[in-house]
């Protein structure tokens, strides 16, 4: 990778590099792991391919690492941030501790904390990047459904083969790829297109998170019921995903909560933003 220019065969070889090592390593681990694979300089020289890619891949292998604090700074530091989550809370991640909160998520280290300031950049930044965590949370979700309406079979035939079921995946998947299209955009414009107004970086990253997160619930509703009795149950994996992406979803605005807000600021700007690039 030479600068800000990356070829289809880099990125490529860092996803496949990415996947093997989230494989390997979650929580403490993973930050190590992902440091020696170069993160840091990946976000400085490329956020517009570090962020979609690594919190992705995040989501779809179901691992977790605390550089959503690096994403919100400016600098390399060991700084935990306050994260507004609905709900009027204040959570910190922090880093290099596998200590989590039953309460909250038993797997993520976090743990409320008193509210602090959070400037409009780094939520800017930090909805993006949870927008993708999500989409990839949701797509390991549909991969999931798909192989047990393939696999699982009633009255001599896949349940994939009956209309219902296949109309819940179609209806899931569409709303992963339009939150895909939406988080692209909004990815492009704040990192590549130095002439977009801040007002509207600021509200493209809240529609694209928003987007994300309704398309993670619509995903959880949706392959759970493929699911039936055993996605509600502690053995199958789907409930860890459909745990994390309620979670992923609370933090830095829900998406009920930031469409709301959303049609406030359209009705004060008396415009709205280019959400995909046809």
């Amino acid at each position: 990778m030479d600068g800000r220019t990356v070829e289809g065969s880099d990125i490529a070889l860092l996803t496949d590099s990415l996947r093997a090592t989230m494989a390997e390593h979650t929580g403490p681990a993973l930050d190590v792991a992902l440091d020696d694979l170069g993160w840091q300089d990946m976000l400085a020289e490329i956020p517009e391919v570090a962020i979609p890619l690594v919190f992705r891949l995040l989501g779809e292998t179901g691992c977790h690492a605390s550089i959503i604090n690096d994403v919100l700074g400016t600098e390399r530091s060991a700084t935990e941030y306050p994260l507004p989550m609905t709900g009027d809370l204040w959570l910190r991640w922090h880093r290099g501790t596998d200590t989590a909160s039953p309460a909250l998520d038993p797997e993520l280290p976090l743990s409320q904390t008193d509210p602090g300031p959070l400037p409009k950049d780094a939520l800017i930044r930090g909805r993006i990047a949870l927008g993708w965590w999500l989409v990839g949370s949701s797509r390991a979700m549909l991969t999931l459904a798909r192989t047990h309406a393939l696999d699982r079979t009633q009255f001599g035939k896949p349940i994939a083969s009956f209309q219902a079921v296949r109309h819940r995946l179609a209806e899931t998947l569409v709303a992963i790829e339009g939150a895909e299209a939406t988080l692209t955009a909004a990815t492009v414009d704040l990192h590549t297109d130095s002439t977009v107004p801040h007002d509207d970086s600021l509200l493209r990253a809240l529609l694209a998170k928003a987007a994300a997160g309704r398309a993670a619930l619509i995903t959880c509703r949706h392959t759970q019921q493929v699911h039936g009795g055993i996605g509600f149950t502690a053995e199958h994996s789907l409930h860890r995903h459909i745990r994390r992406a309620h979670m992923l979803d609370a933090l830095l605005g829900s998406s009920r909560a930031l469409t709301r807000e959303a049609g406030a600021l359209i009705g004060e700007q008396s415009h709205a933003p280019r959400l995909i690039n046809l």
